[in-house]
């Protein structure tokens, strides 16, 4: 057997099914943590460092979950096991986060929902490749946007859709509202029943049958399972990461610093210079937040159509064109936030968003996929993730010293260096040029248009 065989639209919807699951939980938490953490007493400047929890769980976790999950063969396959565990915990950190009765304990379930969304997410990555073949790729992974986009919308919205059925978003202070509320047990049901989907609708290929399929020796190494011995071959495999992987990690550097910097302070932004209010028990404050949501639904939605019209551009253009073209479209909606004070007319700026949103969540791990051996995708895949959770990291360290110092009364300021930082992701691919067409399997993929 010399390739995998092609997946049908139904296959490559179930392979990647239990990440609409997994983004409604992202959905909610990118969307309401802050909202969360003022509620119960955090103030704008110590935000970014109560965030940490994301970077430092993703750092540790996915490494070591890809790292065993190369390794990982029983009856219930190579990658599923993690996917399941990881779903049951986030949905148990969903379901308390919103009766967290002070800052610190709210803090704590971020910590837990956070590496526990990492351990499901990062085999869903390697499994893409483990189950889709060279020409399919790129395809596979548009799926995989697709119902991260999907489901970040579904997240996004839930609290003004819940609040529009009639439950209040407004509570006294240190209380959450039950619109929040209600949206997280939503989630915590969302991210069981997709998993479990992906779960029980799909059948991993044996170490055997991968080993034909690679040409190379794809069986589960043994390392007896120890976590020191699992992070020594970790270092190896950091120190002798392929080119296009490093050069690919630049670019992850600088997007995601600007993606983490959205998340974390678009609440305050937005609810202050939109909704003129810093009360977080006020109605236009609240109002505010729920319009943020509405706001990422925007992006995640656009993301959806848009995962399936970048195979076309990278059928013309190539993948490392087609990437670049999209960030320098996601910096100037950052760029164009920062004059907007009209509600809708943030919406413009968020499609600008969600078109970059759509190619960082597909174009660097169809290119990283084609480019590592098929016995690492798990590990190569977690360790691409540092060049996704440490710029999170740094922003979570340095954004609150820096706006205390430089702009204390005007948060609005991160955005531009948002805007600034996605830039420079879309010059360092530059460094990249498209390995020809033949070897990603583009233009053998007829079905790439759908």
């Amino acid at each position: 057997m010399t390739g995998r065989p092609r997946q049908s639209l139904a296959g490559l919807w179930n392979i990647s099914f239990g990440f609409f699951g997994i983004q409604v939980a992202f959905g909610l938490q990118n969307a309401n943590v802050s909202r969360i953490f003022q509620s119960l007493g955090s103030d704008v400047d110590s935000l970014a460092l109560f965030w940490i929890a994301g970077p430092i769980t993703g750092l540790i976790v996915q490494p070591l979950v890809g790292h065993f999950s190369d390794r990982t063969w029983g009856r219930f396959g190579r990658r599923r096991p993690y996917f399941l565990v990881g779903a049951v915990l986030a949905a148990m950190a969903l379901t308390g986060m919103p009766h967290a009765p002070v800052l610190m304990a709210a803090v704590l379930l971020l910590w837990m929902l956070d590496a526990s969304i990492n351990v499901s997410m990062e085999p869903f990555r390697a499994f893409v490749g483990d189950m889709v073949g060279p020409a399919q790729r790129t395809m596979g992974y548009a799926f995989q946007t697709a119902f991260i986009g999907a489901g970040a919308v579904l997240g996004s919205l839930a609290p003004f859709a819940i609040t529009a059925m009639g439950a209040s978003n407004v509570a006294p202070p240190g209380v959450i509202p039950d619109a929040v509320r209600y949206a997280f047990y939503l989630g915590a049901a969302a991210i069981l029943s997709a998993v479990l989907w992906t779960v029980l609708v799909t059948r991993e290929y044996p170490p055997e049958a991968l080993r034909a399929f690679a040409g190379e020796d794809a069986t589960p190494a043994s390392d007896d399972g120890k976590v020191g011995n699992a992070v020594a071959q970790i270092l190896r495999d950091i120190v002798n990461m392929p080119g296009e992987m490093k050069r690919l990690a630049v670019v992850q550097l600088f997007s995601w610093s600007a993606l983490f910097i959205m998340w974390v302070y678009t609440t305050p932004v937005v609810t202050r210079y939109v909704f003129g209010s810093t009360d977080t028990a006020s109605k236009a404050y609240n109002d505010g937040a729920d319009w943020v949501g509405i706001l990422f639904s925007v992006y995640n939605g656009v993301a959806v159509p848009a995962a399936f019209v970048l195979p076309l551009l990278v059928r013309r253009i190539g993948c490392a064109r087609t990437h670049m073209i999209c960030l320098l479209i996601g910096a100037g909606g950052f760029a164009a936030m920062l004059g907007i004070r009209d509600a809708q007319m943030l919406i413009l700026p968020m499609i600008a968003i969600g078109i970059a949103w759509a190619s960082i969540l597909t174009m660097p791990y169809a290119m990283l996929a084609n480019a590592l051996p098929s016995g690492k995708l798990g590990v190569y895949m977690g360790i691409f993730n540092f060049f996704i959770v440490l710029p999170q990291l740094f922003i979570a360290v340095v954004m609150g010293p820096v706006i205390h110092r430089f702009f204390p009364t005007e948060p609005i300021w991160t955005i531009a260096i948002a805007a600034v930082l996605m830039g420079c992701a879309a010059l360092a691919m530059l460094r990249l040029s498209d390995r020809p067409q033949e070897a990603t399997g583009i233009r053998a993929d007829p079905n790439l248009a759908l």
